[in-house]
């Protein structure tokens, strides 16, 4: 029996209460004590309510007395380890020894004991890497081996006085890592409606994808640069059986060959100056169960290639630096904007690789070659662009939509989206006229500040700055944000950010 009792704040009540349950020999299990309530649990259940009351409520200051089901401290551990039972990832409470103190579900499930039996055994029995728990008193995040699978684990010191008495120990799979990436890397599903277009090419795409993304296979897209590669494989992942696993994109032509093979296939603790002590793992063993679009990827370098195709042929990675192959499930999606099957006869890419990462192919138009669909794209982004600057209800007059669909877009789909918010952000009325439609070549003929001869320049650095101020000048007030002109220029925001500092562009 548990019962709560309500009291007046007095010094001493507490002992009256005690010494009344003592005189009737009520043996009291458990006893919590906070202001005005005292909260008390019997051993022997059969003593009634009744009985008790009276013998209570003669002490001085007692208000009420009632039965209660839980102590306070039994609600808040019930309510604990409902809360630990519903994390899906392991959690492990050690002492300063390393001793398990509690484990939750999780981790009892992944190691198929109980709580009961794993609590007091030493954690080394299941995580053979030393924990990096008292190098700093700091929390840290370190690779380990639980249950024969790979977690990060999140090591969090429990201090007292100072002093670590030991740690809270949160696992991570890598596979949820890897959706986290995926998540923030892509954002929101890509399904076959984010394809703009009705066109009859456009819809012989979408039928051709759709077909492929249930065909657990490897696909080439090929395509001129901003037909929406990216775009493409994320819909085909998104509409397969790997869904709900990760999909991981990187471009092979954005890191130099070493950077690259880490970010691939990851590298082991101390593999080179500058890595991880704790080693990391690379995008096949992050999108491990789901997908990994590598694109621009006849950029690949020769001595990465020979690896991409030992990697394909049996799936398993080995680690820059490291001794143990590990096996990998993934679905490789590759894209590339050159013609990669004339590099092959050039002997400039693996004709064998190339054999393995072509065996579903698809091939995306140029945006003149699917002209019918401008006017859809047109009001897609406009729209979108219309949101971002704060505007509303911006449309093309007639001679401005007819002068954007006459227009050749060397830069595809991408040169479009650019262009449209551009528009948006410089609109001053409603409705876009045709002379306010300024294509990218354009915006240099329109400023004589990059039009110099090189009369009255006094160096080769002098001139670079000359150009430098004139290009930012001309770019900045139709890409107004450093990370809009940054990728404009296809340099880092940072770079761009420094130079406008530089030339008090404001």
């Amino acid at each position: 029996m548990r019962i709560e009792i309500a009291s007046l704040d007095r010094v001493g009540i507490t002992q009256e209460i005690l010494a009344v349950f003592a005189m009737n020999n009520w043996d009291l299990l458990a006893m919590e004590v906070s202001q005005y309530h005292i909260y008390v649990q019997l051993k022997d259940t059969s003593i009634p309510l009744a009985i008790i009351e009276p013998e209570l409520i003669k002490i001085s200051g007692l208000k009420a007395i009632r039965q209660i089901e839980l102590l306070p401290g039994e609600r808040k551990s019930q309510q604990l380890e409902v809360l630990l039972a519903n994390i899906p990832e392991p959690i492990i409470d050690i002492d300063k020894n390393g001793l398990i103190l509690m484990v939750n579900k999780a981790a009892s499930v992944a190691l198929g004991m109980s709580a009961e039996q794993l609590i007091n055994e030493p954690l080394t029995n299941h995580i053979k890497e030393k924990l990096r728990i008292y190098l700093s008193g700091q929390s840290t995040t370190q690779e380990v081996t639980f249950a024969n699978q790979q977690y990060f684990a999140d090591i969090t010191p429990v201090m007292s006085d100072e002093s670590i008495n030991g740690a809270v120990i949160v696992l991570r799979s890598l596979a949820n890592v890897g959706r986290h990436l995926s998540q923030y890397q892509q954002g929101q599903v890509g399904g076959f409606d984010s394809i703009i277009g009705n066109s009859e090419t456009i819809k012989q795409i979408k039928s051709q994808t759709k077909r492929f993304s249930s065909l657990d296979l490897p696909v080439l897209i090929t395509g001129e640069t901003g037909t929406g590669k990216e775009l493409l494989a994320k819909a085909l992942h998104d509409n397969g059986s790997r869904s709900s696993k990760p999909f991981l994109a990187i471009n092979c032509a954005a890191l130099p060959e070493h950077l690259l093979e880490s970010e691939l296939f990851g590298y082991a603790p101390g593999a080179f100056t500058g890595a991880q002590s704790a080693g990391k793992p690379g995008l096949f063993e992050l999108a491990n169960g789901g997908s990994v679009f590598l694109d621009e990827i006849a950029e690949m370098p020769v001595y990465l290639q020979a690896k991409l195709l030992r990697f394909l042929q049996d799936f398993k990675i080995r680690r820059v630096g490291g001794v143990k192959d590990r096996k990998v499930d993934v679905r490789i999606i590759s894209a590339t904007h050159q013609n990669i099957a004339e590099q092959v006869q050039q002997k400039q890419f693996r004709e064998d690789l190339y054999y393995r990462l072509n065996v579903l192919n698809l091939d995306l138009p140029t945006l003149n070659k699917r002209a019918d669909d401008i006017p859809l794209l047109v009001e897609h982004f406009i729209n979108n662009a219309a949101k971002q600057v704060n505007q509303s209800n911006i449309n093309l007059s007639p001679a401005a939509l007819e002068k954007v669909c006459a227009y050749s877009w060397p830069g595809n789909v991408r040169q479009l989206q650019n262009v449209l918010f551009r528009v948006a952000a410089l609109a001053e009325k409603n409705i876009i006229d045709e002379h306010d439609i300024v294509f990218d070549e354009q915006l240099v003929s329109q400023t004589d500040e990059l039009d110099f001869t090189g009369r009255d320049v006094e160096s080769w650095h002098a001139a670079q700055q000359k150009f430098e101020q004139g290009l930012l000048n001309a770019l900045y007030p139709l890409y107004p944000s450093t990370r809009k002109l940054a990728e404009r220029l296809k340099v880092s925001h940072n770079k761009v950010a420094m130079k406008l500092r530089q030339y008090k562009i404001k």
